[in-house]
């Protein structure tokens, strides 16, 4: 179980939403994910996103999927994991962390989905507490996130 946050490329004349609506009409959950089909500009965006990950962030492990192309930061706070698929793209980061620790852990998912929004024309989204990426507040995250760890730790372990 993981905390994610969404980042999708809105469609011209829709809002979020209503692009949300559109790419998950039909959609199957028993059937298999799409292969991964990047145009070059696409590959490009990867390319300036990962590198800007690298120079600003640090150190990543990289990897190209079928369905996805795949980073994931090495090293404290903790792990935090993108995927870009050319019109969307999530981030994930796993619902172990509390206290401080979940505040540095979502400054650095933030940071990502600021550095994704910067080098492409994705809007980023965290549907988990309901507030825009670009100027959400990662306090809000962290709480969410911290909450929701510490329950899991109490009722799941």
């Amino acid at each position: 179980m993981t905390y994610d946050i969404m980042l999708v490329r809105v469609q011209p004349g829709l809002t979020l939403q209503e692009t949300l609506d559109r790419l998950n009409v039909g959609f199957d959950p028993d059937a298999g994910l799409p292969l991964l089909r990047l145009t070059d500009a696409q590959r490009d965006e990867w390319d300036r996103i990962l590198g800007r990950v690298r120079r600003d962030i640090g150190s990543v492990e990289s990897e190209e999927y079928l369905y996805s192309l795949t980073l994931e930061t090495v090293g404290p706070p903790g792990r935090v994991q993108l995927d870009y698929c050319g019109d969307t793209a999530h981030i994930e980061v796993a619902y172990r962390h509390s206290g401080p620790a979940a505040l540095a852990v979502m400054e650095l998912a933030y940071r990502i989905a600021h550095i994704v929004e910067d080098e492409s024309d994705l809007t980023g989204h965290d549907f988990e507490v309901g507030q825009p990426t670009r100027d959400g507040d990662p306090v809000k995250a962290a709480a969410r996130l911290s909450g929701v760890s510490d329950w899991a730790q109490h009722h799941l372990s």
